[in-house]
This record gives C-alpha cells, sequence and structure tokens, in this order.
C-alpha cells in the first residue's frame, strides 16, 4: 500500500533512501525518531504512514508543528493532493476552530496539525481520549523534535510537555522527526519524548549540492554585496544576522544596491512579518534578510544561497540554516563571514547565560566545534559530517579544497599576545581592550601607548612581524578554547584564564589559516551562474521549444498558486514543469508517471497542462 500511496498521491515512483524502510516500520505501528537532513524527505515519512493507517480504519494523524506558516503550507500541499488535512491554530475563529474539532470527532480528517501547546491542552486531550477510545486515534507525529532538548539549537520548553502522549496513549506509534541532531541532542530527544524502545533512522547528513564558504570578515557589508552580485544577483536567498538592528540596515542596504529584499524578526509586527515571509515564498527572486526567527519548516525549493553576516552559535544551528538552500537538489552555497567580534560575543552570551555550569560547557564545546570548522584549513564537508558523527572524504567543491589556505603555526604569537596581557595589567593594574594590546606587541607608538607608558614594558614590540589579521585569527583561537576571556562589563577588555598557562608554557600548539581575501577559483561545472534571465537550472537542458513550454507553463503555474493562495511550488516544482516541458504531451495518458503528477493533481491540472503546451 504505501508505493501505491506514494505513486497515486504524490506522484512519485520510488521512495527515496531509508523512506521506504521508515514507512513500513510506522504503518506496521513502530515507533521511530528519524534524522534526515533538510530536503530529504522526512514529511512523506509520516504523511503516507498516516494516509494508509487511515485507509485501514485507524483514524487520524496528528502532527505536532512549532509554526503556523509550516502548518499552513503543509495542509495546502495535502489539499492538493487529495488528502483531507487539517489545522488548528490562533489563525482559526472560533467557529472555524469547532468546524475543524467536529470534522476531526467525525473521524473525517486523516492528518491533524496542532502547536504543542494546543496538543497538551485539556480540552485537545480529552478530544484524543475520545478518539482513543473508538480506535480511532492511529498515529502522533513530532516535527522539529530538536525542540525538545535544551542541548538543541532551539530549545523550546513547551515541547518538553509532549511525554504526555507516551504517558497517556502508550499503545498509539509516534514518529518524531529532525534534520539536525547530534549525539547528545538525539540522546536527549529519546529520553524527554520517552522513545527509548523506538527504531532510530539516522540518514547521511550530506548535502552534496551545496558549497561551503567561509571567510574572514573585514568589511561584511561589501563582502556580502560582493557574493551575492557576482554569484546570485536575480535569486532567491536568504541572510542571516544576529541583531534587529542589523537586519533592518542590511535589508536597507540591499534595496539600495537595488536587490529585493526584506526584513525578518520578532520585533516586526505579526501581519508584516507575515506579508514578508508570504512575498518572499511566492516570489522569485526575494532575499530575505532576518534573524534565527525566520527559517524553521520553510520549503522553498529554489533558495539559491543562505548567508550568514555573523556567527551562529552551534553547528547545529549553522547547518539547519544554510539547509535551507537548495532543497530542490540544485546547486546552491552557504556563505558566512566571521571575525573577532563574533566569538567574543558568543562566548560572552554563554558566559553571562543564566543557566548551570553542565549547560555552559556543552555550549562551549559546540562553539568550539563551529570555530573549528571556521578555521579549518582542509575540507569543510569533512568537517561538518564528522561533527554528526558522518565518515566522508574531501568534496572537493567547498572554498578549502577550490582554493587551499597555506597554515601557519601562532603559538609563538598566542604566548607572546598572552605575555603582552599579563604584563599590562601587571604595569598599570587594570585591563585593555584587543586593539590596545595589539598595539603594543606590534610596537606602534600610539597616544593611548605614551599615555600608559606601555611602550617601556619588555613585550613592546615583539611581535612586530606578525599582521593585525594574523593577532586576531590567534585571539579568535584563543578565545575559542578557554586560554583569554573577554570582560563584557569591563568595555570588552581581555582577561588571562587558567587555560592561559599551557599556551604560555607551550603545552598547546595553536595553529592558523593564513587569512584567504581572494575569492576561491570557481570550477567549470554546472554551478557557474547563467546569465540573468536564463531559466530555472531544473530547465537549462531543454531545447528552445522547452524553454518556451517552461516559461509558458511555470506563468500558468503562477495564476493558479495565486488563486490558491499558495506558494507556487505547492502546485508543482520546477523539476515537474521542466518534466513536462520536455516530455510535450498531447494527451493525459502522457503526464501519468511525470514525477511529482498524483491522480489527483492529473485530474485537476490535466487538461490546463495540456492546453498550455499545445500553444508551443
Amino acid at each position: 500500500m504505501p508505493e501505491r500511496i506514494l505513486q497515486e498521491v504524490f506522484g512519485y515512483a520510488h521512495f527515496r533512501g531509508p523512506q521506504q524502510a521508515i514507512v513500513d516500520h510506522v504503518v506496521a505501528g513502530g515507533d521511530a525518531l528519524v534524522l534526515m537532513p533538510t530536503g530529504g524527505g522526512k514529511s512523506l515519512c509520516y504523511q503516507i504512514p498516516a494516509i494508509a493507517r487511515q485507509r485501514e480504519g485507524r483514524g487520524v494523524t496528528v502532527v505536532v508543528s512549532p509554526l503556523i506558516a509550516l502548518m499552513h503550507d503543509q495542509v495546502g500541499a495535502l489539499h492538493e493532493a487529495g488528502v483531507d488535512a487539517a489545522f488548528l491554530n490562533s489563525t482559526l475563529d472560533w467557529e472555524q476552530t469547532q468546524e475543524v474539532e467536529r470534522r476531526l470527532m467525525r473521524g473525517e480528517i486523516t492528518l491533524l496539525y496542532a502547536a504543542p501547546e494546543r496538543v497538551t491542552t485539556p480540552r485537545f486531550l480529552s478530544q484524543l481520549d475520545s478518539l482513543k477510545e473508538r480506535g480511532k486515534l492511529s498515529l502522533f507525529a513530532i516535527d522539529e523534535a530538536h525542540c525538545v532538548s535544551q542541548w538543541g539549537h532551539d530549545f523550546r520548553p513547551e515541547y518538553r510537555a509532549l511525554t504526555v502522549l507516551h504517558e497517556r496513549y502508550a499503545g498509539v506509534p509516534r514518529i518524531a522527526l529532525t534534520a539536525t541532531a547530534d549525539a547528545l541532542t538525539r540522546a536527549d530527544i529519546v529520553e524527554r519524548l520517552q522513545l527509548e524502545s523506538a527504531r532510530q533512522f539516522v540518514s547521511s547528513f550530506d548535502r552534496p549540492n551545496i558549497r561551503y564558504a567561509i571567510v574572514e570578515k573585514k568589511d561584511p557589508t561589501t563582502q556580502l554585496l560582493r557574493f551575492i552580485q557576482r554569484e546570485h544577483e536575480g535569486d532567491a536567498g536568504v541572510v542571516y544576522c544576529q541583531s534587529r538592528k542589523r537586519v533592518e540596515e542590511m535589508a536597507q542596504t540591499l534595496r539600495d544596491a537595488g536587490l529585493e529584499a526584506l526584513p525578518y524578526h520578532a520585533g516586526l509586527d505579526a501581519a508584516v512579518r507575515q506579508k514578508h515571509q508570504d512575498r518572499f515564498l511566492r516570489e522569485d527572486g526575494v532575499v530575505m534578510v532576518a534573524t534565527i526567527a525566520f527559517g524553521m519548516g520553510i520549503d522553498k525549493p529554489d533558495v539559491r544561497f543562505v548567508a550568514h553576516l555573523d556567527m551562529p552559535k552551534n553547528i547545529e544551528g549553522y547547518y539547519q540554516e544554510t539547509g535551507r538552500a537548495g532543497r530542490d537538489g540544485e546547486a546552491a552555497d552557504a556563505w558566512m563571514a566571521y571575525g573577532l567580534q563574533d566569538v567574543v560575543n558568543q562566548r560572552r552570551m554563554i558566559d553571562e547565560s543564566p543557566a548551570g555550569e553542565e549547560f555552559k560547557q556543552a555550549m562551549r564545546g559546540k562553539l568550539d566545534a563551529l570555530l573549528s570548522l571556521a578555521e579549518a584549513s582542509d575540507c569543510r564537508r569533512v568537517r561538518l559530517l564528522r561533527y554528526f558523527g558522518e565518515h566522508s572524504t574531501p568534496c572537493g567543491n567547498c572554498d578549502n579544497c577550490l582554493n587551499p589556505p597555506q597554515v601557519w603555526d601562532g603559538t609563538d604569537a598566542a604566548r607572546k599576545l598572552l605575555s603582552t596581557i599579563y604584563r599590562v595589567q601587571q604595569h598599570s593594574g587594570i585591563s585593555f581592550g584587543a586593539g590596545h594590546v595589539m598595539d603594543i606587541l606590534r610596537g606602534r607608538t600610539t597616544e593611548k601607548v605614551t599615555q600608559f607608558g606601555h611602550a617601556a614594558l619588555s613585550t613592546f614590540g615583539i611581535g612586530s612581524e606578525f599582521t593585525e589579521a594574523q593577532l586576531r585569527g590567534v585571539m579568535r583561537q584563543l578565545i575559542a578554547i578557554g586560554a583569554l576571556s573577554v570582560d563584557a562589563q569591563a568595555y570588552n577588555t581581555l582577561q588571562l584564564t587558567d587555560g592561559s598557562r599551557a599556551v604560555l608554557k607551550g603545552e598547546v600548539a595553536v595553529m592558523l589559516r593564513e587569512s584567504v581575501s581572494a575569492p576561491a577559483e570557481r570550477k567549470k561545472s554546472r554551478r557557474d551562474k547563467p546569465a540573468r534571465g536564463a531559466p530555472s537550472p531544473a530547465a537549462a537542458t531543454l531545447d528552445t521549444a522547452g524553454q518556451a513550454r517552461f516559461a509558458a507553463l511555470k506563468a500558468w503555474r503562477g495564476e493558479v498558486a495565486r488563486e490558491h493562495n499558495l506558494p507556487a511550488y505547492v502546485i508543482f516544482h520546477d523539476a515537474t514543469l521542466a518534466a513536462i516541458a520536455e516530455r510535450a504531451p498531447a494527451t493525459l495518458e502522457d503526464l501519468q508517471g511525470v514525477s511529482g503528477i498524483g491522480s489527483k493533481k492529473l485530474e485537476a491540472y490535466g487538461a490546463d497542462v495540456l492546453r498550455v503546451c499545445a500553444a508551443f
């Protein structure tokens, strides 16, 4: 039955990767924990079991989802495929809510989406009790399951209450799904959701279509503009910034440069956020500049780049955010600029957190891993996958593989830097910031150096052979390994730590990459950017007539999407349109077997598709 549902409902001929094993296990009533990268097809892993079990008379599947926008798009897509689905959230008025609840109790809904806060209310639980008593509660699907873990990158306390599902409905199978979880987070998910007996399915975390590049932050605004204009002009993309103010400024800067850019952060009115998100999903070539408040559950397939102007907190967050690029499998870029201040800020946020020391120590370890990825001189992808416990070989496609950086031994520079900080504190009785310490070390006679008599220090000028960029790299590394700290309460002054001693004694080596300012040399491949106005990557191999059909189909799809108030990709993906354009169908039979066209879509849109194609 699952294979038939895959073909008839969703229009796909074959399962991908571990999908079939997961679906078969859950259809049979087994619990599962699924780790699958963004774009890997997680939703089918519970949607197909939900349909199969409903057809067996087992009742409704409840999908726990953290985001209203995700619920709307998922339900819209299921309706397009001919599946009875609904959501319960704050966008419904009381009358609409009651109608959904009545349909739920009558057994008319196959998948019901709801937020964790609603699922655990007495009213909702009493409705689930009634369904359970009648044998009409089929399955619980917990999406974005990493939200249950305090070790995860997007912890949401309301997810903790979902333990009630196992305690109250022990006989109902559960499937928990996430795109990102290291071993610590995975163990926490299992414990918190009581999935000790669940079968775990861990897919490869590799997204080979994404090129990873990390650059040293110099003039980040100029660097970002250069990256977008050279590589992604006219493309949809996401730019992540740490603060709301920075989001607003960067969105305006991009607009001033002629790009279609919109801001998104929690400080904006909810209606404005929704409007901007809808435009991003429904229009071509929009760049969303956002805090991490934006992104979870965004299914837009043709995001060609994700850029970080500030370093994230950990690799899980970085991987989740970069994974929003290239969901269609076509080439995409993950670009990040980072600098000393990023490390200082992230370290300070951890140290000033009211959390317990165990949590802080875990967060420091995660930050260290991300900094190690940023400072790496070997393959980015190998390091990224190793973090998730996966072995790989050099990809030949990240910035380090394409343009290997030189590595230098910064141990001597680190010892001289720490010695200078010690001498300054010993001499003046107070601490100073990074700029002043570097001036002393490099022998620069500034007004401040003269004022405090620091030219007389024994360390004055002993690091004159090092550039400022090199010393900033040393500082980033020392802060990351805990051999140096920054006192945010005292104007970001530098402080020695217990970990400084081992570096000063030469017991810890500090190896660093040379600053690479030149862009990586691009290989001639399908990744090379076509001229503006060129077709979608999915249609790049079509002949002239095929391109014309594809363009006409895309215009038709846009009209249908607007009528249905849905993103265009929910109607048909670009790949489906390209396959239609290549096939040049003349009959409905010609459309059968095209990937992405199920029976309901064939019935709803087949005649219109033939009409559009016939014009060319």
